[in-house]
């Protein structure tokens, strides 16, 4: 938690109140997790011609939507070229740390991720009080956004601010989950239907 925390100040003296590029920067890192998680599970499966507890699903929608939040502050800031290279050296580094990570302690990598995305939650936080506070504009929401979270029309930067944040607070409770269910050794999420009706009935 301590290494989380310790590495956003470095953002805070880079980005300073540029809460759109941060959120840029934020979404690339985010994107990486779910979709190596997911890949990792998957030749894990193949290998082991057995089913992978109905983890990858989950973990693809988590590295898709934040491809979208990542799309969606791109359409707002329309990064320059020196942006954009930043963005794909910063993207290409993390995800060969996260794979080792992840290959090494999958605990540990969910934990992790649960707390990056704790810190995302806290910076989407101040990103609303800025624009409520009037120092960042609220412009219209575009249209990628209203899209893809079905928004109205009229629907403001606040708006979609809104809608990334509580995405951000599920994928914070979704990793801290996973992360307890592997050290607790409960892996398979159709444990969880056990009890109920809707317990598959092909048994892996």
């Amino acid at each position: 938690m301590k290494a989380v925390k310790s590495a956003r100040k470095p953002a805070d003296i880079f980005f300073r109140n540029k809460y759109i590029h941060r959120s840029v920067m934020l979404e690339v890192v985010a994107a990486v997790p779910g979709m190596v998680s997911g890949l990792i599970h998957h030749i894990k499966s193949l290998q082991g011609m057995c089913h992978d507890g109905d983890w990858m699903g989950h973990l693809l929608h988590e590295a898709e939507n934040e491809r979208m939040h990542l799309m969606t502050w791109m359409e707002i800031s329309k990064p320059v070229m020196w942006e954009r290279a930043l963005i794909a050296t910063v993207q290409t580094g993390f995800f060969v740390i996260f794979s080792l990570l992840y290959m090494v302690s999958p605990h540990t990598a969910h934990c992790v991720v649960g707390y990056l995305e704790e810190e995302a939650v806290t910076s989407y936080t101040h990103f609303i009080g800025k624009i409520d506070a009037g120092r960042i504009e609220n412009v219209k929401a575009p249209e990628i956004a209203v899209a893809y979270w079905n928004l109205d029309p009229e629907s403001t930067l606040r708006d979609v601010v809104l809608a990334v944040r509580a995405d951000e607070a599920l994928h914070r409770d979704t990793n801290h989950h996973f992360s307890d269910r592997i050290r607790a050794k409960r892996e398979s999420l159709f444990e969880d239907m056990d009890t109920n009706s809707n317990k598959p009935h092909i048994k892996y």
